[in-house]
């Protein structure tokens, strides 16, 4: 008999055939009424398959009795109640790693795409207004100042895509990091007050909820501009909406959102913020290694073997 899991959202489409030849997949996500194929099945599930976005609470892990692991296709698991899962002695299992190279190619993106205006660019030519003149002059990124809120995996990941374009960095993470040639801020407000661009990267979840707050948006100025490609929550977003209608802040480059998939519309209009739907892994091959390696996770514990990524 295969172990039977409870899928409660989706994975990259050839990893979820992948999770349903191995394993006996319950579909809770797209469930005609995911209350009654839960009752139905909670006796019998071992594991979670979920996502970065999913919602695992407290309430499901407790109603199933024989749950042992949840592996998460992200490297986000705030969505996971990790409290409840250490209660009952159930492995969670994350992807990190994996999906370094792509958030920080979209990082280094969008801190081309806000300074270098390259998406307000586009709309200048497509309206034809290139005709009647050139556009403003943007601001450049070779050699400015580059700040990292969050040095972990992916922040090391910016930094070297950053050192490429000669940008002096610095980071705040809640200790300093050893062995990296960085300057380490004490504050998120010093960061940004000592930053052309601020990289938010930290992980989600009440300890880091509006870590950027309006002291530090402040703080990086009217010619900074802050780029968000961590978790909404992060970032207190009327704050940041005050200090671009002010002009207390140059612009914006955010890959998330307080509450996706709704985009507060006053930020539709602004020519200096670039909107991006969540993509920070969205590659053909980053979702593909992450959700290999969500299913190895699981076919690990499963096969009585260490799991290869838990979260911490």
């Amino acid at each position: 008999m295969k172990p039977e899991i409870l899928s409660v959202a989706p994975l990259y489409p050839p990893c979820m055939e992948r999770l349903e030849r191995e394993l006996t997949v319950h579909r809770l996500f797209d469930a005609p009424d995911p209350q009654a194929l839960l009752a139905d099945v909670a006796p019998r599930v071992r594991g979670i398959q979920a996502t970065g976005f999913a919602s695992v609470p407290a309430a499901m892990i407790e109603a199933l009795p024989k749950l042992e692991i949840v592996s998460v296709f992200g490297v986000g698991y705030d969505g996971v109640d990790i409290a409840a899962a250490r209660r009952r002695n159930v492995v969670v299992t994350n992807t990190p790693d994996v999906l370094n190279d792509c958030v920080a190619d979209l990082a280094l993106g969008l801190v081309i795409a806000t300074s270098r205006r390259l998406c307000a660019g586009d709309r200048f030519v497509r309206a034809g207004k290139w005709l009647a003149g050139p556009m403003p002059l943007a601001s450049r990124v070779s050699g400015k100042r580059l700040g990292i809120l969050g040095l972990g995996r992916i922040g090391r990941t910016i930094a070297k895509r950053a050192s490429g374009f000669d940008m002096t960095i610095a980071y705040h993470s809640r200790q300093p990091v050893h062995g990296v040639p960085f300057r380490y801020c004490a504050t998120p407000v010093e960061l940004a007050g000592s930053s052309d661009f601020l990289v938010v990267i930290t992980p989600g979840g009440a300890s880091t909820k509006h870590l950027v707050n309006e002291a530090v948006i402040r703080a990086l100025g009217p010619a900074g501009i802050l780029i968000n490609v961590a978790r909404g929550s992060v970032v207190d977003e009327q704050a940041l909406l005050r200090c671009l209608e002010e002009g207390a802040l140059g612009g914006a480059g955010l890959d998330v959102f307080e509450d996706e998939p709704h985009v507060p519309e006053a930020l539709f209009a602004m020519d200096n913020v670039v909107l991006l739907p969540h993509v920070g892994s969205a590659t053909h091959e980053t979702r593909g290694a992450m959700g290999d390696l969500a299913v190895d996770n699981l076919l690990a514990h499963f096969g009585g073997r260490q799991v290869l990524t838990p979260v911490p």
